[in-house]
């Protein structure tokens, strides 16, 4: 536009001018902060990825000191470890990269804490072209890819197509394509280029993965060995009348010290001792029949893994007299019915029943307490002029799991997961019939078929309502963040979400 001679005139267009290009450079805080979403699930799954290798790795070495399928490991094992190497060394310098990046965004590191300029638009373009870091990154990925193709011809025929990692951009909303550097670095903030970063390095960890698991799978599946033995006895009850029946059971329990089952008793995760057996020690309250459960995650010899559940029963006696009895836990729980056994021992007509801290309704020996809050509640029954106080917990119901069709997250076939037009909470290891709801939450989806992060917000639990569904493809990752449930005491609470790796 052309300047107006007068002078006023002038700075009022100037200054028009430098406005409009700070506007323009304002990222807002909700971008950056889902960048740093994303950017922290990426970190998060590299390392899980790194688990899932470390036990192949440890498998392959085993394979080859083993005389049956030494012959075999001989081949592949220095395979896998040319990749496990080559892996590490583009992980450092993607890490170096990010170090670079954010020097060139002003870092400073005080009290030990990293601090630069999140939304710098500046620092990514005079690092990855005028520098020429976005040439030499894009050379980097091409070579990687090949030298692990070059690594066998069976390697290359299974993964010539499918390795996950892309270095042609898309075509942008002009319909052009951009190269490298422009596309994914020109002008971008500093923490989505880390997060761009982050996501090559997902796509080293994916292939390193891919290839080492087609290595292993050439010589055979794990093998886990049994090296621990520990008698295993256990009965129907702990607490028995004259003519009731007793159930013993009794054998050996056999364990694998190196594959660590996670065990939890009553809810808690509980470590193993020396002889491969987990151990709790609690006081019982209430009176009763009680029960505990306990849970079992471990490695069958094949290689999956397998959930056992089993509730351990047992009896809280009272001296005589009154006694209060809860029918499905030793806690009351918030929002749902908990029905109760009161006993009185001298008859309904001599028996008084109060409660504090919860409100109890029903009749006799047959009672439902209800609780809204607190720590603790306590009911106390008069008896023929003999008053006894029963002290119970007061607990919130646990959070639900979040679930996509058969899965809590991890690995899961794409087919399957764009199938789902639901998503859902649902409670594990609960007596209670009680039931969550999802009311909503944020969806990040990065990865293959999406270039760029975006980012979908559920209404609900319908997943059939999220467009970027149907563009979800073997590689692409899905985050889901802040699940907001409602449960059955109508209050809302956040829990945990899983990501998905689809394949």
């Amino acid at each position: 536009m052309a300047l107006p001679a007068e002078p006023r005139q002038k700075m009022i267009n100037i200054m028009y001018l430098v406005l409009t290009a700070i506007l323009a450079l304002n990222v807002s805080a909700e971008i950056l902060t889902a960048f740093k979403l994303v950017d922290g699930s990426l970190q998060n799954s590299n390392i899980n990825i790194d688990l899932a290798n470390n036990t192949l790795y440890k498998s392959l070495s085993d394979k080859l000191a083993d005389p049956q399928s030494a012959e075999k490991a001989k081949i592949w094992q220095p395979k896998a470890e040319t990749v496990k190497k080559m892996s590490a060394e583009f992980m450092t310098y993607l890490e170096d990269l990010k170090g670079e990046l954010k020097k060139e965004s002003g870092l400073r590191i005080v009290d030990g804490k990293e601090s630069f300029k999140e939304d710098n638009l500046d620092a990514s373009t005079r690092l990855f072209e005028t520098k020429g870091k976005g040439k030499e990154l894009e050379a980097k990925l091409l070579k990687f890819k090949e030298d692990i193709l070059n690594l066998d011809p069976e390697i290359r025929k299974r993964f010539e197509k499918t390795l996950q990692i892309e270095t042609t951009p898309p075509p942008g909303l002009e319909g052009k394509t951009k190269d490298f550097t422009g596309a994914f670095f020109h002008m971008t903030p500093t923490v989505a280029a880390i997060t761009m970063l982050s996501k090559f390095q997902n796509n080293i960890k994916n292939t390193e993965n891919q290839v080492v698991t087609f290595c292993h799978d050439q010589i055979g599946a794990v093998k886990v060995i049994y090296d621990k033995f520990q008698p295993i006895a256990g009965a129907s009850s702990t607490y028995l009348m004259p003519g009731q029946e007793l159930i013993v059971t009794a054998g050996v329990g056999a364990f694998n010290s190196a594959s660590q089952p996670k065990i939890t008793i009553g809810g808690a995760t509980i470590g193993l001792n020396a002889n491969g057996v987990a151990e709790k020690k609690f006081q019982v309250s209430g009176t009763g029949n009680q029960k505990v459960s306990v849970v079992i995650e471990y490695t069958k010899p094949d290689g999956t893994t397998d959930r056992l559940t089993k509730d351990i029963e047992y009896t809280v006696g009272v001296p005589g007299g009154a006694a209060v009895m809860l029918d499905k836990m030793n806690v009351f729980y918030i929002g749902v019915p908990n029905p109760i056994t009161i006993s009185s021992g001298s008859g309904w007509d001599k028996t008084n029943v109060t409660m504090t801290g919860g409100n109890l309704s029903g009749t006799n020996g047959n009672r439902v307490v209800t609780v809204s809050g607190g720590t603790e509640a306590t009911i106390n029954v008069n008896a023929d002029g003999k008053s006894s106080a029963f002290k119970f917990r007061i607990k919130r119901i646990p959070d639900p799991v979040f679930k996509v069709g058969p899965s809590a997250g991890g690995s899961i076939q794409a087919a399957v997961f764009k199938a789902q037009q639901f998503c859902r909470a649902e409670l594990e290891n609960f007596d209670f019939d009680a039931r969550f709801s999802v009311v909503g939450g944020t969806m990040y989806f990065t990865g293959a078929g999406f270039p760029q992060v975006q980012i979908a917000q559920l209404q609900g639990n319908n997943l059939g309502a999220i467009a970027q569904m149907s563009k979800c493809q073997p590689g692409t990752t899905v985050i889901f963040d802040n699940i907001r449930v409602q449960g059955p005491d109508g209050t809302v609470r956040t829990i945990q979400a899983p990501g998905y790796i689809l394949k």
